[in-house]
This record gives C-alpha cells, sequence and structure tokens, in this order.
C-alpha cells in the first residue's frame, strides 16, 4: 500500500498472530535489527524500554528500501549490513516484536561478521527497490509519527491481553 503522508505511512503489521516463533527449533536468543527496530523511540514505544544491544554487521545481506514502505527489508545481496545485536529481549518482547513485523518477514538465524549467529527478520525479496534503506531520511521524515503508532499498537496488543 503506497503512502501519501507521514501520518499514513505504513507501519510492519500489527494484526499479530504470524506463529513464526512457535515455529522455530530452539527460543531465539538474540535479534539483529537493521532498520527501524535500531531506533530507541521505536523499541521503548513497543516494548517500554530499550534493550541492550551492541553493533553489529551481516555480510551477503543488504537493507533494500520496499515499496510503499517506510521500513526496510533485509535481503540476500553482496554486501555487509550494519545493524545492532538485541542481547536480552524477553520472551514477551520476543512476541510483541514478532507479532508487529510483518507477516511475509521470514525469522531466520544469520551469520554475523566477527562471529557468532543472530536471528533476523529477512523479506522475501519482493517489492525491493534497487537503493538501500536510508536511516537519514526516514528519521527526518516519519521516524516521529512511526514512533506514536508503534506505541498506539503496543497500547492495544496490552488492552487485548488485560496488561
Amino acid at each position: 500500500m503506497a503512502h501519501t503522508s507521514e501520518e499514513k505511512a505504513p507501519l510492519a503489521t500489527d494484526s499479530g498472530g504470524s506463529g513464526r516463533l512457535g515455529a522455530l527449533p530452539a527460543s531465539p536468543d538474540v535479534l539483529f535489527v537493521y532498520g527501524t527496530l535500531q531506533f530507541p523511540e521505536v523499541l521503548r514505544a513497543l516494548l517500554g524500554r530499550v534493550p541492550h544491544s551492541r553493533p553489529v554487521s551481516a555480510h551477503g545481506w543488504r537493507a533494500a528500501a520496499l515499496v510503499g514502505r517506510v521500513y526496510p527489508g533485509l535481503v540476500l545481496a553482496d554486501q555487509v549490513t550494519d545493524g545492532l545485536l538485541l542481547d536480552d529481549l524477553t520472551p514477551a518482547e520476543w512476541q510483541m516484536l514478532d507479532d508487529f513485523e510483518d507477516d511475509r518477514y521470514e525469522l531466520r538465524r544469520l551469520p554475523l561478521v566477527g562471529g557468532g549467529l543472530g536471528w533476523a527478520y529477512v523479506w522475501p525479496g519482493e517489492e525491493t527497490l534497487p537503493g538501500n534503506w536510508n536511516a537519514t531520511e526516514f528519521t527526518a521524515r516519519h521516524l516521529d509519527a512511526y514512533a506514536a503508532r508503534c506505541a498506539g499498537i503496543a497500547a492495544r496488543r496490552a488492552g487485548c491481553l488485560g496488561q
């Protein structure tokens, strides 16, 4: 869906219930984030806090700009994508992030530059633009409204769960 204004910019789905976490052979431990989840404002809006993180990179991937979306998708490419590794997510926070992410993302374990593995939400490769996602442009044009909408998603989810 194309957006026409900052307020209408699409977020990742908030419908929930993707079931990706339940389909994994083991509980995920660390999450590699490369797009909007790198922003403390977005994490705070969704989780109520900013989890511990450290800078990491993944070789063989790019954070692709997506058609009609303000968030990126991680797709195979001969590039290195920088991001953060979130390493202290609770099971409830994992579920919130999994529910938040667009249902088309696939949760995969990727090797990281320098060693180690991290789980990441990988885009299926459709509807990508030739360029990489631009975090500076996202910050200037969409971050405030995006974070506010994320807070609304978290509040609705908490209300549905009776929290």
